[in-house]
């Protein structure tokens, strides 16, 4: 194996970090992001929903409504992705938000970086907040061991030609690279472009339906 791509949300970083944590520092401070902000992809984003039917909440004056809603159905959105990244940025920086990784994560970062494996991120996450991050954590700067990140700007995690886009950028072919995510759906996606796979079993995780996919526990198990 010469490549490895994770997921981050319940594979390198607890699901209740995200949900307990990131999301609701990111829904307390939108009110006051949006004063400033710069909101033409996400008011594309409204404008696309209003003509798809899906009856979003208004939006004359105020987005956050909006912004609200998305985040309520946990939407993979480019946009909502963007601002959560741009209001976790300064909770980083000003030390109200630390990155968190599951303890076996760093140790194995160094060990497969050691043996030379291109190490890479794919998650819905902005770019922007996966560095910030594994930029953060108590064990230190972990971005020193990864060669890339990956957002929906890529594609959609549950396409076959976002994993083979994410080859290309590898500059390796699928089968040399292995995904590890705690979502089958991303999983099957990652295979079916020619990947090796492996669910991710984590405390907190969502169990998966019935699947082809081997399984770890830890990433101690891996290579």
């Amino acid at each position: 194996m010469r490549g490895i791509l994770l997921d981050i949300e319940g594979t390198t970083t607890p699901i209740k970090f995200v949900y307990d944590v990131l999301f609701p520092f990111a829904r307390r401070r939108v009110a006051a992001y949006v004063v400033n902000a710069d909101l033409s992809d996400l008011r594309r984003e409204y404008e696309e929903d209003k003509g798809s039917g899906v009856n979003p909440p208004g939006w004359s004056t105020d987005p956050v409504p909006y912004i609200h809603w998305l985040m309520d159905q946990d939407r993979k959105s480019t946009a909502l992705k963007r601002i959560q990244g741009e209001i976790w940025r300064k909770g980083y920086r000003e030390g109200e938000l630390h990155g968190e990784v599951f303890d076996d994560v760093p140790s194995s970062l160094q060990r497969w970086h050691d043996k030379g494996i291109d190490i890479r991120i794919f998650s819905s996450g902005s770019i922007l907040a996966q560095r910030l991050l594994f930029s953060t954590t108590v064990a230190g700067d972990l971005t020193k061991f990864l060669n890339g990140f990956f957002d929906t700007t890529t594609g959609p995690k549950n396409d076959p030609a976002s994993y083979r886009q994410l080859a290309s950028a590898f500059d390796l072919s699928p089968p040399a690279i292995l995904f590890l995510s705690d979502v089958t759906r991303e999983l099957d996606a990652a295979q079916s472009a020619g990947m090796h796979t492996l669910l991710c079993v984590r405390p907190g995780n969502h169990v998966q339906p019935p699947h082809a996919h081997g399984v770890i526990t830890t990433f101690a198990d891996v290579i």
